[in-house]
This record gives structure tokens, C-alpha cells and sequence, in this order.
């Protein structure tokens, strides 16, 4: 472990970490560390809602934060086998949203660029695995928030049964259906997190354990319709999964609806009504609104709610026998920052559809990358089973075979043959071949040497190369860019869209346009330097 380049990470990141340890005491814990230990010397990331000792929980409330003298049991068992803490991240404002825009300390972009968001509510925790600062981290999940930033971020989620990890030491956000989620970016180093960090604790009145049959040919199950509202790429993502047997999501999905349009939303107050009485200045208004929403409703609400809840999960029972594991996409759709923006209530509820109902129902859960969608965007599957069925759904998990590798298009630097493209060959990159943007993009020397494609309305087609790189190593890969350069969506001249590098506009003034050369490498011949 290289403490000082995770400092270094952590620092340059101040949307991704809230807190952290200084280098030197990272440096002591890993020589300290026991080699013999199954999670010896790897750094973890830890969402500011689970208590770390000597550093502040905020859950993204700075007037609501303390600093606790124990870890909270989960952290302690992977302390105890070896773990490195590097630090708090950041999260939707008391693990109330799925978008990772609800923070006030910053709203982190996913590691694919282009606006996209990170995905909350533990978008830091999710972001610190992608772009390769940690080895794994915790997150929680209540709504989806252990799973949609897995999704946009293209890493591994694993929302445990209830109560497995226990949830001692974490901000309820709604104690009744919280769980500790476990990020890393590949299945079986999220297993075996997982399997350290479980196991009953005996102060926790929610912790339990349990255990299902371990069943190496499921039934899988995928759903008769659903909506991806409007979203074709996501639509076409999922139909390359196929399952064995069609079922009625419509129960499932009535059950999610309970949870932020019905009472379980009064069950938020329970634990931070108090708080939100006496400094509703420091609740952020989003964050406000969704949270005041609890107290329309009743006791009687509340009953009612529980008894069509009962009803339903008797028909996600009946299910079960059918099926073993239900298969559906994490997020019908994705959304930019500036969509989030527009409406910031609904399109959470959207991020939700396919994540809300796991909790209420009961069910253990695994996401997994499912590829991109051709324009870029990740794609992703959720695969479901009844309470305790987790080792089964972490072993199908593994065995899933899905082409999880990205197209980049190249434009400068990072070309075959100049100097920065072992930054792409060190990562299992692959070259596509040669293509061409649209007629839309012009391209600068920038001062720093690089070239700078800025898109345009007066541009030309540039030439470019396509590489296609592993999902895993993208975020390692831009954490290494630095500004005005940025990943985010490049058009090709073939009417596709791929991920690709640009530069902000501001940085291109009094830059040379080198646009008529056509490209970086005919620039070079020319006779340019950098």
C-alpha cells in the first residue's frame, strides 16, 4: 500500500472523501499489519454514516456531526482481519437519495465521465473503488444506495439480507430496512469482504443470521415488461441477459412504492425528526422536503401500509417457488447532474423503480456490470433472491458472462506510439483501429503540450483512435488526467457516440488551432513539438 499516493488521491478528491487519516499513521497500521490476515494490508473507504473512531461522522451534515471513540462493529471485524481504514466519503445527506448530488460537501461525478452522475446514496464510497484509491469500501443501503452507484460506476454491489452486517455504529436512515453494503470492483474480492464483515452481533437488536442451500444452477428469472423509460441503450443492455422463466415484477414494484410514498418515510423522523426541529437550516432542502413528507402521515397509514405490504410479499413468496433468483436492471435509465438538476425528486424515484421494493420484500442482493450501452453509458444487472440466499447469489454473480470493457477514443498523448499510451497498455487496453469524430470538434495545442478537442459548431472530423479498455481500470485511468482534459461523450463520424477525451472550452483560448491538420499524429509529422 502506497500511503502517500492515497493521501495524494484523497486530497485531490474533496467531492469523493469527507475525512481521512494522514499518511503516516496509514504507513504504521500496513507495517503493522499481519500478512496472514485473509484482508491483510488493503485500504478501505468507509461511508460517513458508519462510525470510524477518531474521525467525525457527519452523514453529510456538518452541524450533525461527532466524532465516535469506537468503530462501529462492522469496521471493526475488517480492521480486526487485517483492513486499513483510509478514510470517511461522501454521501446524499443523511443516506437520503439515490443520485449523489444531496451533499454539501460536493456531488461527485461517475468515473465515466461526461456529466454522468455518481449514483448515492453512497457516492463516494462507490467512486473511491472505481477510480482505484481503495481496495474496497462500505457503503449502506435502504432504497438502492448500495447498488445504483455500483451500476453507474461500473464496480461490484452487494446489498446483503438484513441484519447479516450488522448496522450497530450507523445513522439509521430508516432503521428497520437499513443494511451495510459492501463496494469492490470484482465479485469475489466483494465476497470475501462479505464474508469477514458478517455475523451476529449480540448489542445489535437488528443483527441475525441465517443460511440457504447453496444452489450452483438457479432458476433464474427475468421480468414480463418493464419500463426503461425511453432509454433504448439500457433496454438493449438488459435484453443480452437471458433467464429461464418470465415472471410478474408488478407486486415488487407496488412495494417499492411504499417506501418513499408511504409511511416508511415517518420512519426517517423517528431518528432525525429531533435534529431536523431544532436545525432545519442545516438540512439541505431537498434533502428537507423529502424527509418533512413523514409527517403526513398517520398511525393508521402506517398500519394499512404494513398490511399491503404483508399481502405483498406473500405474492414475492409465491415467486420464490418458481424461481430462485430474480435478475432485473439496477437503473432503468441514467441520469446527467444538469438532468438530476430539473427535477431532482422524481428522477430519484425513477433511479429507484428497480431497487426500492429489495428491503421491504426482504431480499438479498448482487449488482454486477452488464457492459455499456453504445453511447457509453454503463449498464448494469441486479440479481435478487429470498433472505439468505447471498453465498448463492455471489457464486451465480461470478459466473455471469458479460463483456465489461469500454471503447475510449484517443486523440493526442495517449495515441499508439506517444509517450503516455503505456498508461493504456498497463491497463489491458486493446486497439480498436482508427476512426474519425463528426464534422463538430476543433483541435488546440494547449500550453501543458497536449492537444484539446473542443467540440464546436464551426468544427471538422478529427482523426482519433479507439481502444478498448477493462470497465474496472477506467477510473485508475482518468484519476491520471488532469484539467481542462476530461472523459465525456465524443460523436463519430459513423453517427455513434463512445467515451472520449475533451477539453473545456475556456482552455483553448489563445491556444494554436491546429484543426486543419485533421488530427494530432498529422500535426506531428508536420514538424510541431510539443
Amino acid at each position: 500500500m502506497d500511503a502517500n499516493a492515497i493521501v495524494e488521491a484523497v486530497r485531490g478528491r474533496p467531492d469523493v472523501w469527507i475525512s481521512a487519516f494522514g499518511a503516516d499513521e496509514l504507513r504504521e497500521r500496513a507495517e503493522q499489519a499481519d500478512p496472514r490476515l485473509p484482508l491483510a494490508g488493503m485500504p478501505f473507504a468507509v461511508k460517513d454514516n458508519i462510525d470510524v473512531a477518531g474521525l467525525p461522522t457527519t452523514a453529510g451534515c456538518p452541524d450533525f456531526a461527532y466524532v465516535p471513540e469506537r468503530n462501529a462493529p462492522v469496521v471493526q471485524r475488517l480492521v480486526e482481519a487485517g483492513a486499513i481504514v483510509v478514510g470517511k466519503t461522501n454521501l446524499d445527506q443523511f443516506a437520503t437519495g439515490l443520485t449523489g448530488a444531496r451533499s454539501p460537501y460536493g456531488a461527485p461525478e461517475s468515473v465515466f465521465g461526461g456529466g454522468l452522475i455518481s449514483g448515492g446514496s453512497s457516492s463516494g464510497s462507490a467512486v473511491a473503488v472505481a477510480d482505484g484509491t481503495v481496495v474496497f469500501a462500505l457503503g449502506t443501503d435502504t432504497a438502492g444506495s448500495g447498488r445504483v452507484p455500483a451500476a453507474l460506476n461500473g464496480i461490484v454491489g452487494i446489498k446483503p439480507t438484513r441484519g447479516l452486517l450488522s448496522t450497530l455504529g450507523v445513522v439509521p436512515a430508516c432503521r428497520s430496512l437499513d443494511c451495510v453494503s459492501i463496494f469492490a470492483r470484482d465479485v469475489p474480492m466483494a465476497d470475501r469482504v462479505m464474508r469477514v464483515a458478517r455475523g451476529r452481533v449480540r448489542e445489535d437488536p437488528w443483527s441475525r443470521e441465517g443460511s440457504r442451500p447453496l444452489l450452483a444452477e438457479p432458476r433464474i428469472g427475468v421480468p414480463e415488461a418493464l419500463d426503461f423509460f425511453g432509454d433504448a441503450g439500457q433496454e438493449k443492455a438488459f435484453a443480452r441477459f437471458g433467464g429461464d422463466v418470465t415472471v410478474d415484477v408488478g407486486p415488487l414494484l407496488e412495494a417499492g412504492d411504499l417506501l418513499y410514498r408511504g409511511p416508511w418515510v415517518a420512519e426517517r423522523l423517528a431518528d432525525l425528526g429531533d435534529f431536523l426541529q431544532a436545525h432545519p437550516e442545516s438540512v439541505l432542502p431537498v434533502t428537507r422536503a423529502v424527509l418533512e413528507t413523514g409527517h403526513g402521515f398517520t398511525a393508521v397509514d402506517a398500519f394499512r401500509a404494513q398490511h399491503r405490504l404483508r399481502e405483498l410479499r406473500n405474492a414475492a413468496d409465491r415467486m420464490w417457488e418458481g424461481i430462485d433468483v430474480l435478475a432485473l436492471p439496477t437503473v432503468g435509465t441514467t441520469f446527467t447532474h444538469s438532468e438530476i438538476a430539473e427535477d431532482p425528486i422524481g428522477r430519484n424515484l425513477t433511479l429507484g423503480r428497480y431497487t426500492q421494493f429489495a428491503n421491504l420484500l426482504d431480499m438479498a442482493a448482487v449488482t454486477v456490470p452488464n457492459g455499456f450501452t453504445a453511447d457509453g453509458r454503463p449498464a448494469s444487472i441486479t440479481l435478487f433472491g429470498p433472505a439468505f440466499s447471498d453465498d448463492t447469489l455471489a457464486l451465480l454473480a461470478r459466473s455471469l458472462p458479460v463483456d465489461n470493457s469500454l471503447t475510449l477514443a484517443v486523440v493526442g498523448l495517449h495515441l499508439s506510439g506517444e509517450p503516455r499510451n503505456g498508461e493504456l497498455l498497463d491497463r489491458g487496453a486493446t486497439l480498436v483501429g482508427v476512426a474519425r469524430t463528426a464534422p463538430c470538434y476543433r483541435l488546440y495545442h494547449l500550453p501543458s503540450g497536449a492537444p484539446g478537442l473542443v467540440r464546436s459548431e464551426a468544427g471538422e472530423s478529427i482523426e482519433i483512435e479507439l481502444w478498448q479498455m477493462p470497465a474496472t481500470e477506467v477510473g485508475s485511468f482518468l484519476a491520471g488526467i488532469a484539467a481542462p482534459l476530461s472523459l465525456g461523450r465524443v460523436a463519430l463520424d459513423d453517427g455513434t457516440e463512445v467515451t472520449g477525451f475533451l477539453c473545456e472550452a475556456y482552455a483553448a483560448t489563445g491556444a494554436p488551432d491546429i484543426t486543419a491538420s485533421g488530427g494530432w499524429r498529422n500535426y506531428r509529422a508536420r514538424g510541431a513539438t510539443t
